[in-house]
């Protein structure tokens, strides 16, 4: 079935036929929908905080950055803003030649309001010999537009969203990468001053990460009192998946090679993976807010990170109570409780002997610790917190997407679409066990919630694999707690125009 062209393709991006033979089965079977108990809501599955216990958890993670271990803020940096510009580029394809949709008409009166709007005039002025106010007022908008999208200009629209002018600044404006950097200063600032901060990126755009670090990190350093540890990584080459056509056979190029596609955002908990870490704390690129609003962030970031520590030294002092085989009757119920209303773990059988209980247990707590900020539901998109059942009988919290929904259980779809939360990717991880060992994340994903797509390639339908999400089905077999954070938190840039929100302008 296999070429020698094609072999050589595998051993270049290191992946096994074994892999692409379960891939290929994916594609005939598809994948199984989750069978929902019920959509998490508070009380039942969110944990909402009392003003009076904040101050614990707030202590016990200020507690936790004096200590030795380490903290590093993960970044997924790697995705173009091409779809940020989307109804700009529905513009400059239109018969029209000025503005008529809503989106255009608040894009260009307001165009003055955006922090690359000083870059973007004097790109106007070297291309057209005018700034970008003076050609407006003479109906060029499509001049405007290509500016800020093509390669001739600014090239906005081939670039990630971390290397764009988000907000605005006396001292220079800010992109998502220097708000990133600067809000790790916020909450993950070790004693010593020290900052990790990793950004996945693109092997594209690697170094233009790392130029635009270079050239801004001793300035923030001096401004803010830190010393930054700044990594990188790209998505592995092992990690991309098979296309195949509509009839389930490997897709091949126009030269015959076998067409791979990126896996999905899943396919960064290898980079997750490698990182050495204590706590690593999770969020998207284009989830930050300017100077001002950043104390209220991070206030939330510290409650997570605080309630993840004080849970997870709990389960270790279980873990070593376990080890040492001295457990009384009432310390097992004890734990078990601790699983079930703690970490919303419902087991759904009794257990005959003491021994059964221990083993699982310590299958249980034995397990890398996710805290997740959960938002009200105001219609954002994006997937959200349920009760599911798990494929070893028990049911816990998992965040889910539409694709892993059944779209003809009316029980499923009902609480999908009625949900109080939704998950703006606001996570802080512990990835260690009790003997501080670093867990191996790769053996806790659950390989049957990934799911397919129909895309195209030079004009030929096809079908591509999407790994299990980062925050979804690769993380299925942790412990996960869900705490209710106030919507202010969730600031993300989709659409050009949200930066014009007022959360967004100096």
């Amino acid at each position: 079935m296999y070429s020698r062209q094609d072999l050589d393709l595998l051993r270049e991006k290191g992946i096994s036929q074994a892999q692409i033979e379960t891939q290929l089965h994916h594609f005939h079977t598809g994948f199984p929908y989750l069978t929902i108990v019920a959509a998490a809501s508070v009380g039942k599955g969110i944990m909402k905080v009392m003003k009076e216990e904040e101050e614990t958890y707030l202590k016990a993670w200020e507690d936790y950055l004096k200590s030795e271990k380490k903290v590093t803020k993960f970044v997924p940096a790697s995705g173009a803003a091409t779809r940020m510009f989307k109804d700009l580029y529905a513009f400059l394809d239109a018969t029209y030649e000025e503005p008529v949709t809503a989106f255009e008409k608040t894009f260009f009166s307001q165009l003055t309001q955006f922090a690359f709007f000083v870059s973007l005039d004097e790109t106007c002025k070297d291309l057209f010999g005018k700034g970008a106010e003076a050609l407006c007022k003479e109906g060029k908008f499509k001049e405007v537009a290509a500016a800020l999208l093509y390669s001739e200009g600014l090239n906005y629209g081939n670039m990630p969203k971390g290397l764009l002018l988000f907000h605005k600044y006396p001292e220079g404006n800010r992109t998502p990468v220097g708000e990133h950097l600067t809000e790790g200063t916020f909450y993950a600032k070790k004693a010593d001053g020290k900052v990790h901060v990793h950004f996945t990126v693109s092997e594209e755009h690697r170094e233009l990460f790392e130029l635009l670090v270079a050239a801004r990190k001793s300035n923030y350093e001096f401004k803010l009192g830190a010393s930054f540890s700044v990594f990188y990584s790209i998505q592995k080459p092992s990690t991309d998946t098979l296309a195949v056509d509509m009839q389930n056979q490997p897709f091949r190029d126009e030269d015959n090679t076998l067409l791979f596609r990126p896996g999905g955002h899943g396919a960064l908990i290898e980079n997750l993976n490698d990182i050495d870490s204590d706590i690593i704390f999770i969020k998207n690129i284009d989830n930050v807010v300017p100077d001002r609003l950043k104390e209220n962030e991070a206030h939330y970031k510290k409650l997570l990170a605080g309630i993840l520590v004080t849970m997870q030294q709990r389960a270790f002092g279980y873990l070593r109570k376990l080890e040492s085989k001295k457990v009384a009757p009432e310390e097992l119920e004890e734990m078990l409780a601790f699983t079930e209303n703690e970490l919303c773990i419902s087991h759904p059988e009794t257990f005959d002997t003491d021994d059964a209980l221990k083993a699982y247990l310590e299958r249980k707590l034995n397990r890398p610790f996710r805290v997740c900020g959960m938002v009200k539901n105001e219609g954002e998109p994006g997937g959200g917190p349920f009760i599911t059942v798990n494929p070893d009988g028990t049911a816990s919290l998992q965040i889910l997407e539409s694709s892993q929904i059944n779209k003809h259980d009316a029980k499923a779809m009902d609480a999908f679409k009625n949900g109080s939360h939704f998950n703006p990717v606001d996570v802080v991880c512990g990835v260690k066990c009790y003997q501080d060992d670093k867990f191996d994340l790769t053996k806790f994903v659950d390989p049957n919630t990934g799911f397919i797509s129909h895309k195209s390639k030079n004009g030929k339908d096809l079908k591509a694999l999407e790994l299990p999400g980062l925050w979804n089905g690769a993380m299925s077999d942790w412990n996960t707690i869900f705490v209710d954070v106030p919507v202010s938190t969730f600031n993300p840039v989709k659409t050009v125009n949200d930066l014009l929100r007022p959360e967004h302008q100096s």
